[in-house]
């Protein structure tokens, strides 16, 4: 990768489309119209083609590498991001399940009473338990972080949830009637309300596969796969550019189906198995999405690259791949999290510090100082200090810090591809514009 590049002039929070790596955009530029010496861009080469068919495997290999990911675990590329995937993960383990229940002589073969379980921590993983329930899955709420705290601002005790005990009401009702849940799903990182798993769960039924969703935090520290069953995460976060979803699936879960096994049949763009046995080229893939996602994979384990990216100040040259993309990430957080605390206006939307992410850092503004116990919070002038913020921001070069339409406030959110630097220079104003409302 290039060792000529300059840290850009704007900064980019946004969460998703979100920040590339300089060198990595470079990269690509300087490529783009020659690919590997065919005279052609990439993006007019067919996916048949030798030259696209070895793109496709190094990138594989390269987040194989990256993640440790074990023999036995497929990594599958798909088009769509991870509102696609909430499909997927239904089809496909409902099949695996529904036949390993015909296999083992389970009674009831009505796939609409396999259980499947969902832990919601907040807006993700409520849509992908509604769409399951669209589909007319069986779907169990396990664990409803709103409804225990009162608010998406925090992750339940693991012991809280209903799976976790052995002799409790749904764990024995599970095995009073012979179906075990096909899955149990989580969002590793809850992009919207910037909540973080600090760990991997672990109290469920051994026998129920885990599903992850890691959009927004895949790559932004070590992750033991060997954990999970299923893992994805749509790559325009912290992978690449929107379009295309990666998934690692465990190998002995690909099971398709048809009308004629007593379910619904996997829809083909959706099937795990034939994407793998097409090697993630059943149809024409994502080709320019996965090119840049393996530049990606690439700038995480070149020091060069990413002293380029980083600066000479910030630059970890002992570390490379995943650990270092953690301890930067671990550094950014701690001194954006410590400057929220340490101020008047701003107010952390998470309370649990064990559980605020790393990657997306949302807070509100207040006019009403924590430090007076007598201020009373005014919505509307609030609000107007929060557009305030993030116009003043944006002027200033710092890009997309407005909070999701949902739920309103500032999000800052600090991927991989954000410089350190970045991050002090949002403190620095952040500091400035709360100077200016004293």
């Amino acid at each position: 990768m290039s060792a000529a590049s300059t840290a850009p002039r704007k900064w980019n929070f946004g969460a998703g489309p979100a920040m590339i790596p300089r060198p990595v955009l470079e990269r690509a530029q300087s490529e783009f119209l020659n690919y590997e010496s065919t005279g052609v861009s990439l993006m007019e080469l067919s996916h048949r083609s030798d030259t696209y068919e070895n793109l496709n495997n190094r990138a594989q290999q390269q987040l194989r590498q990256l993640l440790n990911v074990p023999a036995n675990y497929k990594i599958i590329f798909m088009q769509g991001g991870g509102h696609t995937q909430f499909a997927a993960v239904v089809y496909n383990l409902l099949a695996w399940r529904h036949h390993q229940n015909r296999a083992a002589g389970v009674a009831s073969d009505d796939w609409r009473a396999i259980p499947v379980d969902y832990i919601v921590t907040g807006s993700w993983s409520i849509k992908a338990a509604e769409e399951a329930k669209r589909l007319g899955a069986n779907v169990r709420i396990v664990c409803d972080a709103k409804k225990s705290l009162g608010s998406f601002k925090g992750i339940p005790e693991e012991a809280t949830w209903k799976t976790s005990d052995p002799n409790g009401e749904l764990r024995t009702a599970d095995r009073d009637s012979g179906l075990t849940p096909a899955y149990m799903y989580y969002c590793d990182n809850e992009t919207v309300n910037g909540v973080e798993f600090p760990y991997v769960p672990s109290m469920h039924d051994p026998a129920v596969p885990l599903v992850c969703d890691m959009s927004s935090n895949i790559l932004s520290r070590p992750v033991d796969v060997s954990k999970f069953g299923v893992i994805y995460a749509g790559a325009q976060k912290n992978i690449g550019p929107a379009g295309l979803s990666v998934v690692i699936v465990r190998e002995d879960l690909l099971q398709t189906s048809e009308m004629k096994d007593g379910l619904f049949p996997v829809p083909l763009m959706l099937d795990y198995k034939t994407m793998v046995k097409n090697n993630s080229l059943y149809n024409t893939p994502p080709m320019f999405a996965i090119y840049m996602s393996s530049l990606v994979f690439e700038w995480l384990v070149d020091p060069a690259a990413q002293r380029v990216q980083d600066g000479e100040q910030y630059f970890e040259k002992e570390l490379i791949g995943v650990q270092a993309a953690a301890t930067r990430n671990e550094r950014k957080a701690s001194k954006l999290y410590r400057a929220l605390d340490e101020s008047s206006i701003y107010r952390i939307v998470v309370e649990d510090k064990a559980a605020r992410s790393k990657m997306n850092v949302p807070f509100r503004i207040s006019a009403s100082r924590k430090d007076d116990p007598s201020a009373v919070a005014d919505k509307a002038k609030d609000e107007a200090l929060e557009a305030e913020f993030v116009a003043q921001a944006e002027a200033r070069g710092l890009l997309q810090l407005a909070g999701h339409r949902s739920v309103g406030g500032i999000r800052a959110s600090i991927y991989n591809a954000m410089p350190e630097e970045g991050v002090d220079v949002l403190i620095d104003f952040m500091k400035e514009f709360e100077q200016k409302q004293q």
